[in-house]
């Protein structure tokens, strides 16, 4: 065969098998035509020295746009002076494919990596993942992360860069914000991920190690008196206002119980004891949980009707799950009270700070809001019912007497 042309290549005709067509200028410089017709440049090559070297193959690109055949023996040369310094370059290829990315690295760490968390917590950690980590690093490879990856990939969630705000559905409404929180919780994440490629020893290092994120503001939000006043006249407005009512009584059991907001909107009828007057929750951010509520909190749970057929005592309009509207009543209901940099996890603090200043010890108030640290947890083991209880209706008076004010 002389040097391969075009007019050469586009004159092959295509055959019952598979042919090679090799170039007379650069040895191991060819085309496969397959019996198909698609004409694919190659190279050949021994991977080692001496006539026992295996002999590589390796396919260039399909003949045409981008590949013209200069270009392609162009890029055959550039093979055959790697093979020649004893370097593997079809064997390299093929490692590089069998390298994952990011994003399916992602994929393998929420199917084998999440065991052990709490379903509440998987799902923030695959929104977190959808929304900043695939967006920024989905598509590079694992091995090729660097730590100043991580650092661009924190510095632009902090930027906002993955900020969207997009309709799902009808009525839904995704909006995804950055911020220096988000991207040091993201990046936390991204730590946690890498860990996994690292047992997993798909990696060497973990690129997200030293990397400085932003410091967190932990600040607690407690409310006075007169907030608590114009957030018990902001919830009886919303009453009249006709107001989701299922909203406004999770709210008052927030700011009565000091419970979390996912406790109380997937509370169920059979977690509420009203004979003894506790919430016996199978399950919490921290397990199992049971704390005594106080005649405020029994009061407003004694008025909801029951739903026939639905386990829970705040049920969703159109599905089987729970109600999960709160976030939108609470913005009305606290922008009404004057309280816009108040957030609903800011009802928890202010009911251990209301209890604080009633007297209750600091293991007490632990007790009541279920706190999770085992050092603590044992320092609760020796306390009864009746002093919980009672520092629970102490609470409990002191909140509904402010919110009446």
């Amino acid at each position: 065969m002389p040097k391969l042309t075009k007019s050469a290549i586009d004159a092959a005709s295509p055959r019952e098998d598979d042919f090679f067509l090799w170039d007379s200028e650069l040895k191991g410089f060819g085309i496969k035509i397959a019996k198909g017709g698609r004409k694919s440049y190659v190279c050949k090559y021994r991977a080692g020295n001496g006539r026992k070297a295996p002999t590589r193959r390796m396919t260039i690109g399909a003949h045409g746009s981008p590949w013209t055949v200069d270009q392609a023996r162009s890029e055959a040369r550039k093979i055959l002076g790697l093979a020649a310094n004893g370097e593997d370059p079809a064997k390299e290829k093929q490692e590089e494919k069998k390298q994952i990315t990011v994003a399916q690295l992602c994929d393998l760490y929420m199917e084998n990596g999440v065991s052990t968390k709490k379903a509440s917590t998987v799902a923030t950690d695959r929104g977190r993942i959808e929304r900043h980590i695939k967006p920024l690093l989905g598509r590079k490879k694992v091995r090729d992360v660097t730590r100043a990856d991580v650092k661009r990939f924190l510095q632009d969630i902090a930027s906002g860069k993955t900020s969207v705000d997009t309709k799902t559905g009808l009525r839904g409404r995704a909006i995804v914000t950055g911020g220096k929180g988000t991207a040091t919780r993201t990046v936390g994440l991204l730590g946690g991920i890498f860990s996994y490629a690292f047992d997993c020893g798909l990696i060497e290092l973990n690129p997200v190690h030293g990397v400085k994120r932003y410091a967190e503001k932990r600040g607690q939000r407690y409310l006075s008196q007169q907030e608590l006043a114009a957030l018990g006249k902001a919830l009886a407005d919303g009453e009249e206002r006709d107001l989701n009512p299922q909203a406004l009584a999770i709210l008052k059991l927030l700011v009565l119980t000091g419970a979390r907001k996912g406790e109380i909107e997937t509370l169920r009828w059979d977690a509420v004891d009203f004979d003894a007057g506790y919430l016996r929750l199978a399950d919490s951010k921290t397990g199992q949980k049971a704390f005594p509520l106080n005649a405020g909190a029994l009061e407003i749970l004694s008025k909801i009707p029951r739903l026939d057929g639905s386990p829970y005592v705040f049920p969703a309009h159109r599905s089987e799950g729970h109600y999960e509207g709160t976030p939108k009543v609470w913005r009305i209901i606290r922008s009404m009270a004057g309280l816009d940099d108040v957030r609903m996890h800011d009802l928890r603090h202010s009911f251990a700070s209301i209890a604080v200043s009633g007297g209750a010890s600091l293991p007490i108030i632990g007790a009541l809001l279920g706190h999770a640290d085992s050092a603590t947890t044992q320092r609760y083991a020796h306390l009864h019912d009746d002093p919980l209880k009672a520092a629970a209706e102490a609470v409990g008076d002191n909140i509904s007497a402010m919110l009446k004010n």
